[in-house]
């Protein structure tokens, strides 16, 4: 991911505080980090190598208990 220019907030004395991203960056972040979680959850699921479904049944067992 390129940032354009990177604009920081500061407080009083001048020190970093925070920084502005545009509304893609922060999406692309938010995107990156939902791949991660998937990608963690997979490990952990592999880790406990207890049988698997396939994705249909995993779909629509999750609509059944979420109504």
């Amino acid at each position: 991911m390129q940032t354009q220019q990177q604009q920081y907030l500061k407080d009083n004395n001048g020190k970093n505080v925070g920084i502005f991203l545009t509304i893609k960056e922060y999406e692309m972040i938010l995107e990156k980090l939902e791949e991660l979680e998937d990608i963690k959850d997979y490990d952990e699921a592999k880790v406990k190598n207890e049988p698997t479904i396939p994705l249909r049944e995993a779909i629509k067992i999750r609509k059944q208990k979420n109504g």
